[in-house]
């Protein structure tokens, strides 16, 4: 047995919740924010996956309907521990925004107009900005662009944004193009 299959083998429901409340308590800006503290804590803290795999959870996650959080949570927890594992980590991510959503929506009102509170609001706003582009240069740089491949992502995302095609499209799209070319390079 290999160390990282015995160290994903004896992690505890506890720590599984524990770990991804902390990452889901600490991060600000969605789902694409909580790669790097995910990444920290499940490849680089606590040895659960090795980076490659990472990478490959995070694609199945995207492909996937719903939360990214919530989704590239499920996959790991159900990589480590099966089912009861996607619970845990599925829960340890959800709680933090259920309770943070619940205070706010409880005592918003109160603080809406609030010049400190406005002020606090910009200010993460750029914050929030650079914690969902650190992990999507990581990607990049993981997905092994090249000069012939690095103009993918570039068109994809100006044909979201300057275009409106919808995501869906691109992801089949891109899913087409790579089993194209894979079957181009097995002849």
């Amino acid at each position: 047995m290999k160390n990282e299959e015995f160290a994903a083998a004896e992690v505890g429901y506890y720590e599984l919740v524990r770990t991804f409340f902390h990452i889901g308590i600490f991060t600000l800006g969605g789902g694409y924010a909580m790669i790097p503290l995910i990444e920290e804590e499940v490849v680089g803290r606590h040895k659960w996956i090795e980076k490659e795999e990472m990478l490959d959870l995070i694609a199945i996650a995207q492909s996937c309907p719903g939360v990214f959080a919530i989704n590239i949570a499920i996959f790991i927890g159900y990589k480590l521990r099966k089912v009861r594992g996607a619970i845990a980590t599925a829960f340890g991510t959800a709680l933090p925004s259920f309770l943070i959503i619940l205070a706010i929506a409880i005592f918003f009102k109160q603080f809406e107009h609030n010049p400190i509170v406005a002020a606090a609001f910009r200010g993460i706003r750029p914050a929030v900005v650079a914690l969902i582009a650190v992990p999507t240069f990581r990607l990049g740089q993981r997905a092994q662009l090249n000069r012939y491949t690095f103009w993918i992502p570039i068109v994809s995302a100006l044909a979201i944004w300057a275009l409106g095609v919808s995501p869906i499209y691109i992801i089949i799209l891109a899913g087409i193009g790579g089993a194209a070319c894979a079957s181009l390079n097995d002849k």
